[in-house]
C-alpha cells in the first residue's frame, strides 16, 4: 500500500503535501533557524518545495467540489510555506548588507 504513494504516474494531494512540510522542516534545519545564517543549500528544499506544490496542483479537477475546495487550501498553504522557505533564504543576506 505504500507503494502506492511512491508512484509519479497518479496525483497524490498526500505526496505533494508532505514535499511541501518535509521540504519545510528541511529549510528550518538548514538556515539553522535562530541563527539565520545565509547557506546556499536552501535551493534544494525550495526546489522539492516547488515540486511538491506542482503535485498538488495536479490533484486540482476541472467541477467544483469539497475536494477541489480542499486541494485549493492545500496549494494556499504551500505558497506559504513557499514563501516562508524563500524568506529563510533571503533574509540572512539583506541582514549582512544592511
Amino acid at each position: 500500500m505504500f507503494a502506492s504513494y511512491l508512484r509519479s504516474r497518479p496525483p497524490s494531494l498526500l505526496r505533494g503535501n508532505l514535499m511541501v512540510l518535509g521540504s519545510l522542516g528541511a529549510s528550518f534545519l538548514i538556515a539553522r533557524f535562530p541563527f539565520n545564517q545565509p547557506q546556499p543549500a536552501i535551493v534544494v528544499p525550495l526546489l522539492v518545495a516547488i515540486l511538491g506544490m506542482a503535485e498538488t496542483f495536479r490533484c486540482l479537477r476541472r467541477q467544483w467540489s469539497f475536494y477541489h475546495g480542499a486541494v485549493m487550501l492545500s496549494l494556499y498553504m504551500d505558497v506559504m510555506a513557499l514563501a516562508m522557505i524563500v524568506f529563510l533564504a533571503i533574509f540572512p543576506l539583506l541582514v549582512r548588507l544592511r
